[in-house]
């Protein structure tokens, strides 16, 4: 860890695995119900036309051609041994199981694989594709990946993500059932979400079944939603210090076993409208690590085990 401040993913990893684990970033081919009409056609309010796979393989390519193509972009690094392969565009369970089960097992049955991670939307698991990751699970670890953003049904409507709570609840339910382990995504600067709110979603997922939790940044994109509402008066990004005070009163609140997957994140940088300092990502991270010592405090700290009212 970072002086043991918190659970980093590299730290659990090594402890796990005994080595460090490269994310290999993969397209499945498919689709949103927020894009294709089911839910609606301009996605959430920040995602843009790449429905946050900018950075995954192109999905022309076979499973294994995006493997290889992505462990060449990771070649001058260092030696790797072993890999995430890691579905990362749009919704990554939005299909037919039939559809799916070769894809996934292409990915999990390579040897350098060492774990299979899902992005996909809690209303986007139908029965056959739990029995799918449950059957996948049996062969190698699989993680999915939930976007829940916010516990707060007034800022989900705003966002457009498409589902209520209880359908994120049950959804949980089902994965801790097959013993997948679940990661869950949270945007901090959603607009109307004071740092309250935020950390009432923060100790939501700790008091979850989750294994992890990706802390993100909002971005403003070009060529979304958001970006046309961040024209409007009002309504401002996070700065960096407002954002690493944010992130740290975050993990005083986790659960002191929950896996940090992620502390910022930096968007494609030809399409970053703001906050642009978020681009220095390694700055970021040192300006938080530096606070956490500076504050003597840890992930933690201020954990309740009974959870809280909602």
């Amino acid at each position: 860890m970072a002086e043991a401040r918190y659970r980093s993913l590299n730290d659990a990893v090594r402890e796990r695995f005994g080595e460090k684990l490269y994310k290999l970033t993969l397209n499945a081919g498919c689709s949103c119900p927020n894009r294709d009409g089911k839910l609606g056609t301009r996605g959430c309010i920040f995602c843009s036309a790449g429905g946050s796979g900018e950075f995954a393989s192109s999905a022309a390519l076979s499973v294994s051609e995006q493997i290889e193509d992505a462990k060449a972009r990771l070649s001058g690094k260092r030696p790797v041994n072993r890999y995430i392969a890691y579905f990362q565009a749009y919704t990554n369970t939005y299909a037919p199981a039939e559809y799916l089960r070769p894809i996934f097992l292409e990915a999990i049955t390579r040897p350098e694989v060492a774990v299979l991670s899902i992005a996909t939307r809690p209303d986007c698991l139908e029965p056959e594709i739990l029995e799918l990751l449950g059957e996948l699970n049996r062969i190698k670890p699989v993680w999915v990946e939930l976007g829940l953003q916010t516990i707060h049904e007034d800022t989900a409507r705003f966002i457009r993500r498409g589902y209520p709570l209880a359908v994120f609840e049950r959804a949980m339910e089902e994965l801790h059932a097959r013993g997948i382990e679940t990661v869950v995504h949270v945007i901090l600067g959603l607009p109307g979400e004071t740092p309250e709110r935020m950390l009432d979603t923060v100790r939501f997922v700790s008091a979850s079944t989750a294994s992890g939790i990706k802390l993100q940044l909002l971005h403003v994109l070009k060529g979304t939603d958001l970006a046309s509402y961040y024209e409007n008066p009002g309504f401002s990004v996070l700065s960096e210090e407002a954002y690493v005070d944010l992130v740290i009163r975050c993990l005083e609140v986790c659960r002191p076993d929950l896996v940090i997957h992620r502390l910022t994140g930096d968007g494609p940088k030809d399409l970053l409208m703001a906050p642009l300092w978020s681009q220095a990502k390694r700055q970021v991270l040192n300006h938080i690590h530096r606070e956490l010592k500076i504050r003597d405090t840890f992930q933690g700290r201020l954990w309740e085990p009974a959870g809280r009212e909602i």
